[in-house]
């Protein structure tokens, strides 16, 4: 089973409220691959997190294989405060000649980044030997766990762990009997085990044990008859580098925060921050402006948590073209209206803010057949509103949770994943649209009876779009979306996008609404079918 994918009978309605999902429907974590294709979307990824917290340490996980160095060197240059190097049989020295002890150093990069290590890291003597082999820091898991009470019974993922440690089951968690003084204890315990190891080589502070391969007795091992033939030489090999060159973190990430338009932003939304007053804003931007409204959520939610402010306070209205990540992470309270288009990862995360994006006045072309938005739009989504007079380019809200959106057209693998919210998608679609899609709703405007071919039907179904009077007779009022019609909560949605927009496209539509009601195709996740009549269920029961 991959990291982190959840079957929906261990989504309890504490792990839905978290994940800003629906209970009882399965979370599939896909891969990062959706917003990472190289090591530069790596990088915007660093420094979309660094926004979002600036004091955070922005960390990255690395597995333990060959020419992992060369990757993490990669990393400390995409301004990763942090690298997690991850795997038992791979180890800090995997590949000798571009391990994290060469590689790094080699290039000068030691120093800024944390270099963290894990796998089967039980003992005293185990983090011993890896800050030899390089490390800052020790992830333990599988010890502390079992301290806790875990017995590895493997049942983790079937809901039914008899020591109630990896169950959401409230009779099985009534056995838990683990304390985090029994974790600290132990934790103390290995402090104490490096500490004794340290005093026997001679080694006062932890960080000059760092890298000091040459401490290592090595040639017990290398004689053993398992390691004949196998030359480890060039893996306890120390760089040969001047000293002044780092071995372990002793410096910090230069993020270039100072330099985002977002200082400016905090500086006039002032009276917002402080006293919640509204505030308006005008100004231009670029495409060198990245992350914009990010540190600005960041103020907000520092103060005010996850409600934010009040819808409206902060409108912002930009023109030209956003850089990467426009609005990412945007808290409530705050409108980015831009006039342009923006680049790729727009509205990532978006967390109760609202983007509104149309063409300039002065471009001539037709918004339904050109791009204003970039890929991965509204990945991970939990709350908001985005409305884009455009087509918007690959994998538009994948993994959205809970945010509303309307454009004019996307590309392949639209929907990608979605867990929750309401999408509204006025014009053509590309190839595998859905595909994993396990809650949320979306309706397609399906023109030329097309969409069909277009749609990833695995986990979903395809009905029509009715008025409510039909809705009530065929569907029973458990599986309506939100508690309400199709019909309402479409149209709403295309009333608000050709007000906010001046679209074209939501005038047509409205003007002719029973015509093009028709067209329209609701998606509907079976996951999400099969949970909301759970939930009913549940609750008459209860009821009764």
């Amino acid at each position: 089973m991959p990291p982190e994918h959840l079957p929906g009978r261990k989504v309890s309605d504490y792990i839905a409220e978290i994940r800003y999902s629906t209970p009882g429907v399965e979370l599939i974590s896909p891969p990062p691959h959706h917003d990472i294709y190289s090591i530069e979307d790596l990088a915007q990824l660093i420094h979309d997190l660094k926004n979002a917290n600036p004091s955070a340490s922005i960390s990255v996980k690395l597995v333990s294989e060959t020419g992992v160095g060369t990757v993490a060197a990669g990393v400390s240059k995409a301004k990763s405060d942090h690298v997690t190097i991850s795997g038992h049989d791979g180890g800090t020295g995997a590949s000798p000649w571009s391990s994290i002890k060469h590689a790094v150093v080699l290039n000068r990069l030691r120093g800024r980044i944390a270099v963290q290590v894990d796998g089967q890291i039980k003992t005293g003597r185990d983090v011993v030997i890896g800050a030899i082999l390089g490390a800052d820091e020790f992830g333990f898991a599988t010890a502390p766990l079992v301290v806790s009470g875990c017995i590895m019974m493997r049942k983790c993922h079937l809901n039914t762990c008899p020591v109630g440690v990896a169950t959401q089951d409230p009779v099985l968690r009534k056995k838990f009997s683990g304390k985090p003084e029994y974790v600290v204890n132990y934790f103390f315990l290995v402090a104490e085990e490096a500490r004794e190891l340290m005093a026997r080589l001679g080694i006062q502070k932890f960080s000059d044990l760092i890298g000091r391969a040459n401490l290592l007795d090595t040639k017990k091992g290398i004689e053993h008859w398992k390691a004949k033939g196998l030359d480890f030489s060039k893996i306890f090999r120390m760089p040969d580098m001047p000293a002044e060159v780092a071995r372990y973190n002793s410096e910090r990430q230069n993020h270039g925060l100072e330099k985002a338009l977002d200082n400016r932003l905090i500086e006039l939304a002032q009276p917002a921050l402080e006293r919640r007053e509204k505030v308006a804003i005008d100004m231009p931007i670029r495409n060198g402006n990245r992350t914009v409204g990010t540190m600005l959520s960041h103020e907000i939610a520092r103060r005010y948590g996850h409600d934010g402010l009040p819808d409206g306070t902060i409108h912002i209205r930009f023109a030209g073209s956003a850089g990467q990540s426009f609005g990412a992470f945007l808290a409530s309270g705050v409108t980015l209206d831009l006039i342009g288009d923006t680049n790729d990862y727009c509205g990532k995360g978006l967390s109760g803010g609202r983007i509104i994006v149309s063409p300039s006045p002065k471009f001539r072309g037709e918004p339904t057949e050109n791009i204003i938005t970039g890929n991965v739009v509204l990945y991970g989504a939990i709350a908001g509103e985005a409305y884009f007079r455009g087509v918007a380019g690959e994998r538009f809200a994948v993994r959205n949770s809970g945010a509303v959106a309307v454009v004019e057209g996307v590309g392949d693998h639209g929907c990608e994943y979605m867990t929750g919210g309401t999408v509204a998608v006025l014009g053509v679609t590309g190839r595998n649209f859905a595909a994993g899609m396990s809650g949320g709703i979306a309706y397609v405007l399906d023109s030329d009876g097309e969409f069909v071919k277009h749609c990833n039907t695995a986990m979903v179904d395809l009905e029509p779009v009715v008025s409510e009077s039909e809705q009530q007779g065929k569907l029973a009022r458990e599986f309506w979306h939100r508690g309400q019609a199709d019909e309402t909560i479409l149209k709403d949605m295309i009333e608000r996008h050709g007000r906010l927009t001046s679209s074209r496209r939501a005038r047509e539509i409205l003007e002719r609404w029973t015509d093009y009601r028709s067209r329209f195709v609701k998606i509907f996740p079976k996951e999400y079918r099969r949970a909301l009549g759970e939930l009913a269920a549940a609750q008459r029961k209860a009821a009764a």
